[in-house]
């Protein structure tokens, strides 16, 4: 936009410099005095200030945004984030610590215990990288449960994982995996305990149900002022997340989100994405995971917590180094800051012309005032000068 605001400036000065010759030699002026108000309209319109308007608020939030752990990966995704209305987050590991610990263990089948339940499932998710897998693991290792390797390993996208363990097929799955094979549980404890906000995943040993494992994450504090921080500044905010409805009610209660949706598949996220943006929203995605990459490239600005994966923090626009869900209003509140400067740059450079064109073309003359060009260089300096302080006082939101 400065660039071609300068462009027609440049050709504005040219011809508005010529014209100005043409005119006060058509109106008998000497040929000094005509080439005198030319040189100056065409120094005073140097485009310098409207050339450098926007570019230096660009360098300047650039640097504090980097100073500030906030990484822009895409300039115009940036500017955009003034204009979200939405923000929706992945729940683990962004809302919540992601930090799965063991809360309960139920037997479901007759003969078989607790400490096998959790032994067999700690089995299978060893070779899992998942965080509820790790939280199953911790806990097997604090309940002091000797651990099987497994001979065979295969992961369930976006419902759990299965192994064959001392040649029994064992399987750690949510509850949506049993629904699509009609299994029905039918314990009170465990229903208490999904009702209660639990992850509550199951345990299968050659197609049978034995036993359900129930975990709980925690919801991390910097997300209560996160939802807070964007609510007061209208914005709705939402969450996505492959738990059952329960845990996800649960969380989004918790935080007084806007909106849920649960039991989402890694690969039906960004149409969840898509969903909320054809209801004219302009929305932004914020996550860590692998299976968050297809939503950040989908959403109108894609927001990567900084700890999460490679492939999450390449998809998206803007990084968040120091993994701080707050960081998101702080980028908000710097976009519309660093717009609301360009437009205090612009309105300078582009009145500053404005008026002091035609008091170098010698509009005033008959009053006896006239600017020579070394006034007109001055007034110049004068205006790249303020656009610079003007940049430089853009300040990063408080965190």
């Amino acid at each position: 936009l400065a660039d071609r605001a300068a462009l027609w400036l440049t050709l504005i000065a040219l011809g508005g410099g010529l014209t100005t010759f043409i005119v006060w030699q058509t109106s008998d002026g000497a040929l000094d005095f005509s080439l005198e108000r030319a040189i100056t309209v065409m120094v005073i319109t140097c485009p310098h200030a409207l050339g450098l308007a926007i570019p230096l608020v660009v360098a300047v939030s650039t640097g504090l945004s980097a100073k500030s752990g906030l990484l822009i990966r895409d300039r115009a995704a940036f500017e955009r984030a003034r204009n979200l209305e939405c923000v929706i987050f992945d729940k683990t590991g962004t809302l919540t610590e992601g930090r799965f610990g063991v809360d309960d263990v139920i037997s479901l089948q007759g003969g078989v215990t607790d400490d096998e339940v959790l032994a067999l499932a700690a089995a299978v998710e060893s070779q899992s990288e998942h965080p509820i897998a790790k939280g199953i693991v911790k806990g097997a290792d604090k309940w002091k449960l000797k651990v099987k390797s497994p001979e065979t390993f295969k992961a369930i996208p976006g419902k759990g994982a299965q192994a064959k363990v001392k040649a029994q097929d064992i399987l750690v799955v949510s509850l949506g995996y049993l629904n699509e094979r009609n299994i029905t549980v039918k314990n009170k404890r465990v229903n208490k305990l999904a009702a209660q906000g639990r992850t509550v995943v199951y345990v299968l040993r050659n197609d049978k149900l034995i036993g359900a494992i129930a975990l709980a994450d925690i919801v991390r504090e910097e997300s209560k002022k996160a939802i807070q921080q964007l609510k007061e500044m209208g914005i709705q905010c939402m969450m996505l997340t492959g738990d059952s409805k329960e845990v996800a009610q649960w969380v989004a209660g918790k935080l007084e989100l806007d909106d849920f949706f649960a039991e989402v598949l890694p690969d039906e996220k960004s149409n969840k994405i898509k969903e909320i943006q054809e209801r004219g929203l302009k929305v932004a995605m914020v996550g860590d995971g692998v299976n968050d990459a297809p939503a950040l490239v989908q959403a109108d600005v894609g927001i990567a917590i900084g700890a999460g994966t490679d492939v999450a923090v390449e998809s998206a626009d803007i990084v968040l180094v120091e993994n701080d869900p707050k960081d998101v209003g702080t980028i908000l509140s710097l976009s519309k800051a660093t717009y609301r400067k360009m437009r205090e740059n612009l309105f300078w450079a582009t009145g500053y012309n404005a008026i002091s064109i035609p008091l170098a073309a010698g509009i005033l003359f008959p009053l006896g005032i006239v600017l020579s060009p070394a006034i007109g260089a001055l007034l110049m300096s004068i205006s790249a000068v303020i656009v610079t302080i003007n940049a430089r006082m853009l300040k990063l939101p408080s965190r």
